[in-house]
């Protein structure tokens, strides 16, 4: 069992991401598969589209994004909301208005 407070975490900058910024919280070496962090996205922030071989969830803390799959299908996300992206599934997201989202992502690793 691992106790991590709310002042602990590694701050990063993903790949593929911008106007963000993230807290990662739980990484492999505390996790054996599972990887926990808050990102938090300006205005205009957001991620280009990409496939990842690992499982995510994202659960929106506040504001409101929209994940874009490859084929185009839009998903609205909102305060309270939560998104599962499974392995290798191409995803875009990006901020909706002219307020920050803080999102809690779950990462995977799928063996």
């Amino acid at each position: 069992m691992k106790l991590i407070k709310k002042t602990e975490g590694v701050v990063y900058q993903a790949v593929d991401h911008f106007n963000m910024w993230g807290a990662l919280k739980v990484k492999e070496g505390i996790s054996q598969r599972t990887v926990v962090s808050l990102s938090h996205f300006l205005p205009d922030g957001g991620a280009k589209m990409k496939p990842s071989t690992r499982e995510r969830l994202y659960f929106i803390i506040t504001g409101s994004i929209t994940v874009t799959s490859e084929t185009g299908e839009e998903f609205v996300c909102d305060e309270g909301d939560a998104i599962y992206i499974p392995p290798n599934e191409a995803r875009s997201m990006s901020v909706n208005n002219n307020l920050p989202a803080t999102i809690l992502v779950v990462v995977v690793r799928v063996e």
